[in-house]
Parts: C-alpha cells; sequence; structure tokens
C-alpha cells in the first residue's frame, strides 16, 4: 500500500481508469477552490460529526453500519428489512452481517409483518434503544452547538443545503424518513 504521508509530488492530474495520469483540464475548467474548500469543510465536518458515537460504537464492536440500522429502526419501528436496505443502499450481505451481530448482542429483534409473514420486521429491544438515544443526544447536541454558533438563518439554510446535497429522485424518500420538528420538509 503506497504511504499517504510520502513525499509531496505537487499537483498531479486525476488518474484515468487504465491507472494512468490523464492530462489536465484547460484552466478554464479548474475546480473553484471555494468549492474545493466546501468539500474539504464536509469532510472535517462529518469527521467530528461521528468521532463520539464511533467511540462509543468500538466499544460494543459496532461501527458506523450498526449506527445506521439502529438510528433507522429507532426512528421508524417495524422498518421492512427490504425497506431498510433501500433506504442504506448497501447489500442484502452487508447488511444480513450487521442484523446478525445486532440480534445477537441484543439490540434489535426481527419479527415476521402482521399481514405477511414471509416480511421481517425490525424492532429495537430496550437495550438497543438505550444505546441508540446515546447516540443520538451525542450528535444532536454537536448540530445544536453549530446551529447557534452559526446564526439565527442557519436552521433553514442548513436545511435546504442538506436538500439539495441528495439527488433529487431521492428527496421524496428522504423526506419520508426525516421528521423535522414543526417544519415541513420542501424541496431546496
Amino acid at each position: 500500500m503506497a504511504d499517504i504521508n510520502a513525499e509531496n509530488t505537487g499537483s498531479r492530474a486525476p488518474l484515468t481508469s487504465a491507472g494512468s495520469h490523464a492530462e489536465p483540464e484547460a484552466a478554464g475548467d479548474a475546480v473553484p477552490p471555494a468549492l474545493v474548500s466546501f468539500m474539504e469543510l464536509f469532510y472535517f465536518a462529518y469527521r467530528n460529526f461521528t468521532s463520539d458515537p464511533d467511540a462509543i460504537l468500538e466499544r460494543y464492536g459496532f461501527g458506523r453500519a450498526h449506527h445506521r440500522v439502529l438510528h433507522f429502526v429507532h426512528r421508524n419501528p417495524g422498518l421492512k428489512v427490504a425497506e431498510l436496505l433501500d433506504v442504506l443502499k448497501i447489500t442484502k450481505q452487508s447488511l444480513a452481517r450487521v442484523l446478525k451481530e445486532l440480534r445477537e448482542k441484543g439490540f434489535i429483534t426481527q419479527r415476521p409483518g402482521p399481514d405477511d409473514l414471509r416480511e421481517r420486521r425490525l424492532y429495537l429491544t430496550p437495550k438497543g434503544v438505550r444505546l441508540t438515544d446515546k447516540l443520538t443526544e451525542l450528535q444532536v447536541r454537536r448540530i445544536a452547538g453549530a446551529l447557534r454558533e452559526a446564526g439565527s438563518q442557519a436552521d433553514e439554510v442548513t436545511r435546504r443545503f442538506l436538500l439539495a446535497m441528495i439527488e433529487p429522485q431521492e428527496r421524496d424518500q428522504v423526506a419520508s424518513l426525516v421528521r423535522w420538528s414543526g417544519t415541513a420538509i420542501t424541496e431546496p
């Protein structure tokens, strides 16, 4: 594996699918540095947003996939496994591994659907609820602090920005999953 901390080779052209470096595009096609800065801020914000929950999850041998499952099942008790696959955009194999670990450690239960016994519905156990509430509390505290620091218009601007980051064809699905307290979700 290449050492990412090795000598700085300067500005390089992106790799092509064949693995060689492509020629840089014309100067007029350069990516605006301000947008690259936003991208980098997004990476750092996400790193910090996930750091506290990651530390807690690690104690259980869990990762971010476990966190996502716990979160969406907590917010949507009785969620079908098929629906969760669609929300998380992960493979059945990946979800099966995560669900197995969560079930075996007593954080989640799986029950047949009320009308179709072939359906698998997911519910958190009291232990799962406690863990998820703790993880949510940590992240909500970070978001609340950031919004407070960003100023009075931050809630609406942030909501619109985050919705705009989501693919247009996925926004309805996201709107059905996300509940804004007292505010309807609208297109950006």
